[in-house]
């Protein structure tokens, strides 16, 4: 046993051990087949499911590191982004040394495929791939548990119910993250607040900073722990959001009902709809790395949540949206070309985004526009404070 042998991602020697112990696990047989062929699966399944083992079985033969894992990972990745996307770029990249190690924190979109696009441009980019917070929330089957750890995930204990118990995990955690950037030379993504930003308003939790800083010696300078962990935020955009409709039903419920009641296995249920459901161009934003001088968790929130919205790249949807519930077209460039938003030459892809919004209810319409529409919201506001120093 060592130190952190309870939330750490599986090492080389347990990696073919547990790819048999799930391609014994009929439960993850079925999510494929279900994820790659829902109608075939649902009238076929006798034929189909024994054909997907073996698919997988022929995938995973020779794999006995996490290497190659994440190399047959990666071919999943390039498979699903050229059929949900129609483009994938990146920036800010040049700016870093490739086989150093950071913490990336970033905004919280998508379960999976947040730090699945952020590990992606780290891999074509010659870069070291990187470790990824996963809430123990998420792992509620044990098939799932088992490749999240394959694939470089650990754990933040967030079953924890009794203030002790959580402070002792907070602890554990700090200090593992601090282990893997300085001791072990491993990359670490977390999102900048635990959940998604359903509404769309992408905003640091304290919280999170505060556990990240946590292993700090009281005796070190705030800011000299924050420059050993070498901090980047980090911006991803998505042209479409596979769940929005999802996204607000339930905040729709919230509002309406003041709570809302997730179904057994819901977030399983949308971490396959966020990778396989349609996502248009997705842009991944590297900002630069934290090394100024901060006071405190405070003053490091506020340069997160600074960088994380004026590096956003806007999209075509997100302008749409802001101009059907504001009445105006909003003076704000878009894509990553950081052009102009002009609504004339893009008339049928209006007419393409209005009909996807009409798949929502009347009454959650608007809740659905506000999640594209409020990225806009945010950058106007930030280039308006910034306007008026």
């Amino acid at each position: 046993m060592t130190q952190f042998d309870d939330i750490r991602p599986y090492h080389d020697a347990e990696v073919r051990p547990t790819i048999d112990r799930i391609l014994a696990d009929p439960e993850l047989v079925d999510a494929v087949a279900r994820l790659k062929f829902p109608k075939l699966t649902q009238w076929l399944g006798w034929l189909i499911k024994p054909l997907v083992k073996k698919k997988l079985s022929d995938q995973l033969a020779g794999v006995n590191n996490v290497r190659g894992f994440q190399e047959v990972v990666e071919r999943y990745m390039t498979g699903m982004i050229a059929e949900a996307t129609t483009a994938v770029t990146i920036s800010g990249l040049d700016a870093f040394e490739h086989h150093q190690s950071y913490l990336f924190i970033s905004n919280h979109r998508d379960i999976a495929m947040d730090p699945a696009f952020v590990n992606w441009s780290l891999f074509h980019n010659d870069c070291n791939t990187l470790r990824i917070a996963i809430g123990d929330n998420l792992l509620t089957k044990p098939y799932v548990s088992d490749l999240m750890r394959l694939n470089k995930c650990f754990i933040v204990n967030r079953s924890a119910k009794a203030p002790r118990e959580k402070l002792k995990a907070a602890k554990h955690l700090s200090a593992y993250i601090h282990h893997s950037i300085t001791n072990e030379a491993s990359s670490i993504w977390i999102a900048q607040r635990e959940g998604r930003a359903k509404d769309g308003f992408d905003k640091t939790n304290s919280a999170v900073l505060g556990m990240i800083t946590l292993n700090k010696p009281k005796a070190q300078d705030f800011s000299d722990y924050v420059k050993e962990l070498r901090i980047v935020p980090v911006s991803i955009s998505y042209e479409l959001d596979p769940c929005d409709v999802a996204k607000a039903r339930e905040l729709y419920q919230q509002r309406t009902l003041g709570s809302y009641q997730k179904e057994e296995h819901e977030d399983v249920k949308s971490i396959a709809m966020g990778i396989a459901g349609k996502k248009g161009h997705v842009h991944v934003a590297f900002g630069p790395i934290l090394d100024g001088h901060y006071e405190g968790t405070d003053q490091l929130v506020a340069e997160i949540d600074h960088q994380i919205v004026m590096n956003y790249v806007l999209h075509a949807t997100n302008c749409f949206a802001y101009e059907i519930l504001h009445g105006t077209v909003p003076a704000i460039n878009y894509t990553e070309k950081n052009i102009p938003y002009d609504p004339q030459p893009l008339a049928a892809e209006k007419a393409e985004f209005v009909a996807r919004m009409n798949e929502s209810p009347a009454e959650q319409r608007d809740i659905a526009l506000a999640i594209y529409a409020n990225p806009v919201l945010s950058k106007l506001a930030k280039l308006n404070a910034e306007a008026a120093c």
